[in-house]
């Protein structure tokens, strides 16, 4: 059996700094990178020369706390309407329908800046809801690591959380149905580019859970993508440098029917083969998140959510 491996960021009890490291077989092994942001100025070909070489120094994973993926100038971006469901969710939901139609089949795609890093939450640990919101749903996506170079290095799981009655009030309301705090969830390990067979075969599932019932599940696979990952890293990197590297979450291709909204205290699951799990519970407003700011410069205070 292949072992799997996923690089991670985590703390152990009584440090006051993270550290990187590669998660298998239960153990974390520690890594020479000070930083994820420091990981991601290698190339594709250095890394995973470096990975192949790393010791055998253990840590036990159940010691330590895991934290998002992503750290120091690296920031998450997402790209919108990159499937077909994507797009008819969008119509349903908009007044100004045609937007959405067009971009589909539109040579650019659709991508905006979703988080910075210090407000990225992981598996575990909570997603909000905004206050002034009606209808609010996950979107579950298949996120692409790339470096500095703009090379596809690894693959996480990605929650872009949305409000669908902000954004299909106005289109140009998407920042604001987009980016807030809980918005984005990562789960806790990135796994290796080389390490997952075929990226754009990955199926991809959800569920929410409203105390012991299933009140939305659904089912996609990234090969109903309407673009290719490397056209979509390649859109991201042609204006813009990140010299940390980017997270660039791909496009959901499952939407609930207008008349399902999350609700606070609903739990949502999801998986994506070859890449990992994540699971977040629901609060809403900003009060519920104002941990965030304690957290930036102390990890080591990190709440975690009790699922």
């Amino acid at each position: 059996m292949r072992t799997r491996m996923e690089i991670v960021r985590y703390i152990e009890p009584g440090a006051q700094s993270p550290r990187v490291g590669l998660r298998r077989d239960g153990k974390v092994l520690p890594l020479p990178w000070a930083s994820v942001a420091e990981l991601l100025r290698e190339s594709r070909d250095e890394l995973r020369e470096r990975l192949t070489a790393a010791g055998d120094a253990e840590v036990d994973a159940d010691a330590v706390t895991f934290l998002p993926p992503v750290d120091g100038r690296t920031e998450v971006w997402a790209a919108g309407v990159t499937y077909e469901r994507s797009r008819t969710g969008r119509v349903e939901e908009s007044s100004e329908a045609s937007v959405y139609e067009k971009v589909y089949d539109a040579e650019r795609p659709e991508i905006f800046l979703k988080s910075v890093a210090w407000r990225v939450v992981t598996d575990g640990e909570p997603v909000a809801l905004r206050s002034d919101s009606t209808v609010d749903v996950p979107e579950p996506e298949l996120a692409v690591v790339a470096n500095r170079f703009g090379e596809i290095v690894g693959y996480t799981v990605c929650n872009d959380m949305s409000s669908r009655s902000i954004e299909g009030e106005n289109p140009l309301y998407v920042p604001q149905a987009k980016i807030f705090s809980g918005c984005c969830a990562l789960a806790t390990g990135i796994r290796p580019a080389w390490e997952v067979p075929d990226a754009g075969d990955l199926a991809i599932s959800v569920r929410v859970r409203r105390g012991e019932e299933v009140v939305f599940s659904g089912d996609t696979s990234t090969a109903r993508l309407h673009r290719t990952l490397d056209e979509l890293v390649a859109a991201l990197f042609a204006p813009t440098d990140f010299p940390d590297g980017a997270i660039l979450a791909t496009g959901t291709g499952i939407v609930p029917e207008l008349s399902f909204s999350l609700a606070e205290g609903d739990r949502v699951e999801i998986e994506i083969a070859e890449v990992g799990t994540l699971t977040n519970p629901v609060v809403r407003g900003r009060e519920p998140m104002s941990w965030l700011v304690d957290a930036l410069d102390r990890p080591d205070a990190r709440r975690k959510a009790q699922l």
